[in-house]
């Protein structure tokens, strides 16, 4: 009954700061002058200014370009600081240059917003390479995914135009990552969390021998790590170190950080389209995944391992193995499902150790990757089952499918069958070569069902750009730094376009006048077909695999 309780608590205080937060992001993205303007106004008019930035609008083309260039600036500048980050300053541990195809997959990896770690983090990065490229690229890439969702729901409500790609990647910096980073940071410092320039320490244990102890500007990470849905942490072991994750209220903290925007969003959606009952639909949808995925997790492991069982070790306490003891069941499975749900990717236990359903779960949020989602992307995501689901209710009812007064045809729906099927093509295809090529090297650790689980998992969470991994896998090696760096910008890029296409092709189209035929998307029923919707084309589509991975190896250990 604790367990629920506090689970239950966490979930609603996620609810309850997010309906603000949704109202204040619609105003963010409004074309109107608002309130706001007054505070952030001349910061940002500065920065235009200093960068030459033109702030008129865009059509969906210029939109892209604008995305696309700037990010490949960002990954020029990013990967050569971190291949030369031994002879640059800010480096008082001496840390050595970064492998070239180890470079390429970590600044495609934070470039991405997937943050996928074949590094160990203390000890693979320089200060200045934490903070020039991993901390700025979190922020940048967060306000990447917020800029493409806001165009995207400017198409969908027919807001006069797209908007300015810069404007928006400006406006989400400035006005909802950087303070509340900043906040979240200074009650991290508060709590125990490092924050310093200062080098390794060295201290001298009980024993007399001498312990290198790591540190460095952790909570400035920390706190954007989880707002942007970033998910790298300073640490190898991630949120699951004591100085990037101290207590149960540092722990709670985190959940909401990274939960708070992707819940808001669907909300923001609802307030932009001023359609407030779609926008809980999109939430319901997505909230009763959510939980269903969260009870598997839970009671997966709150039930132990039969395996273990039968040989004599107690499960009383459910699997315990690779968690930490100061959060338990209920925080550690409570946090797993949030972030594979929001696609931050961070982790406080290792999820190579979880329950086979247990591990199912993590897998199955970032293959559908529309549970609430990362920052923009998710929201987007499950926008385009919806589309898709009235689609499929008018060709049964045999009218030309309308959503939001617009007509969906078919450029629209050939864009979106290109971004939904997209993402199963780049892991499933990445996953049979890697199974056909790397069983029986020092890669795979595992042999059997499990091993099938390691290699879709890193490769899910690559196409998701979530970041977590099964860390049994040996993934530093040519291989999977190229392979998986492939997928990680393949993931990001190839559906963005598609998106922002549909969102222009949408914008110049004329409302069409609701009639007693329209379809409504803003009742139960709609919920239902959306539903079913994720569940046939999203869920079916990944079966196989599960089937022969995770379900597979929960079978052997009955």
């Amino acid at each position: 009954m604790e367990d629920f309780l506090q689970i239950g608590l966490v979930l609603a205080l996620v609810i309850i700061l997010a309906i603000p937060l949704a109202k204040y992001l619609a105003h963010v993205y409004s074309l109107e002058t608002t309130k706001q303007d007054r505070i952030f106004g001349g910061i940002e008019r500065g920065i235009y200014k200093l960068s030459g930035i033109h702030t008129g609008d865009m059509n969906w083309k210029q939109y892209a370009k604008a995305l696309l260039l700037s990010n490949l600036v960002m990954f020029i500048i990013s990967y050569m600081i971190i291949r030369f980050q031994g002879v640059l300053p800010g480096n008082p541990s001496k840390i050595d240059n970064m492998d070239p195809l180890l470079a390429f997959n970590t600044a495609a990896s934070f470039l991405t917003n997937t943050n996928l770690q074949h590094y160990s983090g203390e000890t693979g990065l320089s200060y200045l390479s934490q903070m020039v490229v991993i901390i700025f690229l979190m922020f940048t890439t967060p306000a990447t995914g917020l800029s493409l969702c806001m165009a995207f729901f400017r198409g969908l409500t027919g807001q006069r135009n797209m908007g300015n790609f810069y404007v928006d990647l400006i406006r989400s910096i400035t006005r909802v990552l950087l303070p509340l980073s900043i906040l979240i940071g200074l009650v991290l410092v508060s709590q125990g969390v490092p924050q310093t320039l200062d080098p390794t320490a060295i201290a001298t244990t009980l024993e007399g021998a001498k312990q290198d102890i790591a540190r460095g500007p952790v909570a400035a990470l920390e706190s954007i790590k989880h707002l942007g849905t970033n998910g790298g942490g300073f640490f190898g072991v991630n949120s699951a170190h004591p100085f990037e994750n101290p207590n149960g209220f540092t722990n709670i903290l985190e959940i909401l950080s990274m939960f708070l925007i992707p819940v808001a969003l669907p909300l923001t959606f609802g307030y932009m389209a001023k359609n407030k009952k779609l926008g809980w639909i999109l939430f319901s949808a997505m909230g009763l995944m959510f939980l269903v995925f969260l009870g598997v997790t839970y009671f997966s492991e709150q039930n132990g391992n039969p395996a273990l069982e039968r040989i004599g070790i107690s499960q009383e306490n459910g699997s315990m193995e690779g968690k930490e003891v100061r959060f338990g069941i209920a925080q550690s499975a409570l946090f797993t499902a949030v972030t594979t749900a929001a696609t931050t990717g961070t982790v406080n236990n290792m999820h190579d150790t979880l329950t086979p359903l247990g591990g199912l779960v993590p897998l199955a949020e970032m293959m559908l990757n529309c549970v609430f989602g990362g920052d923009g992307v998710g929201t987007v995501n499950i926008l385009m089952y919806a589309i898709m689901a009235v689609f499929i209710a008018g060709l049964m009812v045999g009218r030309t499918p309308e959503f939001l007064g617009k007509k969906i045809e078919g450029r629209e729906m050939k864009l979106i069958a290109i971004a939904i099927l997209l993402h199963p093509l780049i892991i499933l295809v990445p996953s049979a070569i890697a199974l056909a090529t790397q069983m029986g090297t020092s890669a795979i650790s595992n042999p059997g069902f499990h091993a099938i689980s390691q290699v879709v998992y890193e490769f899910t969470s690559s196409a998701a750009n979530n970041g977590s991994g099964f860390e049994g896998l040996g993934d530093n090696t040519p291989f999977w730094n190229i392979s998986t760096g492939l997928v990680m910008l393949f993931g990001r890029y190839f559906s963005m376009i598609a998106l922002i296409a549909v969102a222009g092709s949408l914008l110049t189209k004329k409302r069409v006048p609701e009639t007693i035929g329209t379809f409504k998307t803003d009742n139960s029923t709609f919920l239902v077909i959306l539903l079913a919707t994720v569940l046939v084309i999203g869920a079916l589509t990944f079966f196989p695999v599960i089937a022969l991975g995770p379900v597979a190896e929960w079978l052997t250990i009955r």
